[in-house]
């Protein structure tokens, strides 16, 4: 298992990285926020992974925090959601938007993600659900209540935003309220 790649970025991608570790280059898919995220070729990196191999064809899937890569094996484990699904999940939602979604049992949120759709998002939440409360994942707390992503995004287009803006402002809340 490699739980973790440091080295350069070389390259970049929508949805991958390239990082040079001590003469082997490594090519990993990320959630497109991170590809955009990353630095200039050049800088040092570290990426969570996860190696998964299908037909024979290993592939190494990175993420910023060891939340978010929690977050994609919990994913992979839902019955018809593969890691593509679960990357396109991550890219589109922090874990904590994902999980505070789940825990609210927001299917919209989960249907606005390209592959994802009602079957899905109710399978992801009835799955989910669970584990999350039973861990304490990211420390989401169902007793308070709250206006869901989906909600935020609606009453953005409706003044006039586009989906990627509302997406994106609704992103960059969720930074400042994990900090």
């Amino acid at each position: 298992m490699i739980a973790a790649v440091t080295g350069i970025l070389t390259a970049k991608g929508a949805d991958w990285i390239q990082i040079y570790v001590k003469g082997v280059t490594f090519h990993i898919s990320v959630p497109s926020s991170l590809a955009q995220e990353t630095g200039e070729q050049g800088q040092a990196i570290t990426v969570h992974t996860r190696l998964i191999i299908r037909d024979d064809e290993p592939q190494l899937y990175g993420f910023p925090t060891l939340e978010a890569l929690k977050f994609f094996h919990m994913l992979t484990r839902v019955s018809g959601i593969g890691p593509r699904i679960a990357l396109s999940l991550l890219s589109a939602r922090t874990p904590e938007a994902l999980a505070r979604a789940i825990q609210a049992g927001d299917t919209e949120a989960l249907t606005n993600v390209p592959g994802i759709g009602k079957k899905n998002a109710a399978r992801i939440i009835l799955e989910i659900k669970g584990i999350l409360e039973k861990e304490g994942f990211l420390g989401v707390d169902t007793s308070t209540s709250f206006v869901s992503d989906a909600e935020v995004e609606n009453a953005l287009t409706a003044l006039g935003y586009t989906i990627t803006e509302a997406r994106r402002a609704v992103n960059a809340t969720e930074h400042l309220e994990s900090e």
